[in-house]
């Protein structure tokens, strides 16, 4: 039997955007808006996906990459919403995993906070990545670049 290995991190990010919380939290909670930001950036094709945003509500996606260094891989994502406080937070448990392989589990949190310029969104994840895992850095990096694909959406709807 091989020994599993687990690294723990907790990483932060945060974003201003020009629009006011109701508009950045509808990006999350409409299914259409959610799923142009979300699932259908550059370099994955997307399979499977299922939307039930409300507290104990489950969405699940899958998608094949087509970028290096993952290329063909194909990661399933599982989440279950533990906490919806309308355009305020968003709490919701997570696992990612390669075919049948689960890489990480994680705990993530959106806030949605009121700036003079519109919202300030404050993600907070915190995360178990097992062995074959991407990594907390690819992860940070794969965040970084949906809350990016998140501000074009809310410039353009």
């Amino acid at each position: 039997m091989s020994e599993r290995a687990v690294a723990h991190h907790t990483f932060v990010i945060e974003r201003s955007y020009p629009k006011p919380p109701e508009a950045v939290f509808l990006a999350f909670s409409d299914p259409a808006k959610k799923r142009r930001w979300f699932l259908l950036g550059d370099g994955f094709e997307v399979g499977e996906t299922t939307m039930d945003f409300r507290v104990g509500g489950k969405d699940s996606s899958s998608f094949r990459a087509n970028v290096a260094p993952v290329e063909g891989l194909v990661f399933r994502n599982d989440t279950v919403y533990q906490d919806i406080v309308q355009d305020q937070r968003i709490v919701f448990a997570y696992t990612m995993a390669t075919g049948d392989h689960r890489i990480s589990a994680s705990l993530a949190t959106f806030e949605f906070l009121k700036s003079a310029e519109g919202t300030t969104l404050v993600f907070t994840e915190q995360a178990a990545f097992f062995e074959n895992a991407d990594g907390p850095e690819m992860r940070k990096q794969g965040w970084t670049e949906l809350l990016n694909q998140l501000a074009r959406e809310l410039e353009t709807n």
